[in-house]
């Protein structure tokens, strides 16, 4: 019997190229080479266990019409800590690692991309254009999908909090810009708002919307993340079932293997 609902797998922020971003198979480092330079040997094991995840995810989840990639594909030059955080500099080589992620989603009726953060994907050119054209989808800066009737707002950027309780808010004043863009008849009144950016997830939802950020596909051990901030860091995807009668089920499947989990050290 054919599936009535059309499926939207939304990705974003898995930072091909960087050591614990999202990578392929044919670009992870190997044992031996955890035992030279600067490669931790805990990278080795993230980088495994968080394909697996993605991979037995997505496997699940087929068939996927939709897919959508919010924004920072690629790492890019990794200026800020000299480099030493990535598997390449060449971003070239980061658009086919970001490419082979979409690739293996299969999705059966297109691909769409936002941009992400210029300092990963280009301050003076877009290398997400690459990715974009490397699988034959679609690129904006914000982009509206209309499934059944159900209009979805995807752009990368949003505000974050330094307090827990404060990460709805951005996303309440996103679904109040809309209201107001829309009211000029500017922009399409959307249903359910995406935003990424911030590598985790929180929602806030009212009377005909939803807005939510999407979990990363990058895990916790960034030089940066370490070092500068304190809030908790969500692995994972979101998924969204959408019917002709314009209703719509969603998800958030959440990445617990590839978390590393800090340990005290024992002194006494």
């Amino acid at each position: 019997m054919a599936r009535t609902f059309k499926r939207l797998l939304a990705l974003s922020d898995p930072h091909c190229g960087h050591h614990v971003g999202l990578t392929p198979p044919q670009w992870q480092a190997r044992p031996e080479r955890a035992q030279v330079g600067n490669m931790p040997s805990l990278v080795v094991e993230v980088q495994g266990l968080l394909w697996d995840e993605f991979s037995d995810t997505v496997r699940k989840l087929r068939p996927i019409d939709y897919c959508v990639l919010n924004g920072d594909g690629v790492e890019g030059k990794g200026w800020r800590s000299g480099a030493t955080e990535l598997i390449t500099s060449d971003r070239d080589e980061q658009a086919s690692m970001t490419a082979r992620v979409l690739k293996y989603v299969h999705a059966r009726e297109g691909y769409w991309l936002t941009y992400g953060t210029p300092y990963h994907t280009g301050l003076n050119e877009d290398w997400e254009n690459v990715v974009a054209d490397k699988i034959g989808g679609k690129i904006g800066s914000h982009e509206w999908l209309d499934i059944y009737g159900v209009v979805f707002d995807f752009k990368h950027n949003v505000g974050s909090s330094s307090i827990p309780h404060g990460r709805a808010t951005p996303l309440a004043r996103e679904q109040l810009w809309n209201a107001l863009w829309a009211e000029r008849d500017e922009q399409p009144k959307a249903n359910v708002i995406v935003r990424s950016h911030v590598h985790y997830h929180a929602g806030c939802f009212g009377m005909g919307w939803l807005a939510l950020t999407t979990p990363a596909l990058q895990a916790a051990g960034t030089k940066y993340g370490a070092r500068r901030c304190s809030g908790t860091v969500d692995l994972g995807v979101t998924v969204f079932d959408i019917y002709p009668n314009g209703s719509y089920q969603w998800q958030v499947i959440k990445f617990a293997r590839a978390v590393h989990r800090a340990q005290a050290t024992k002194l006494t």
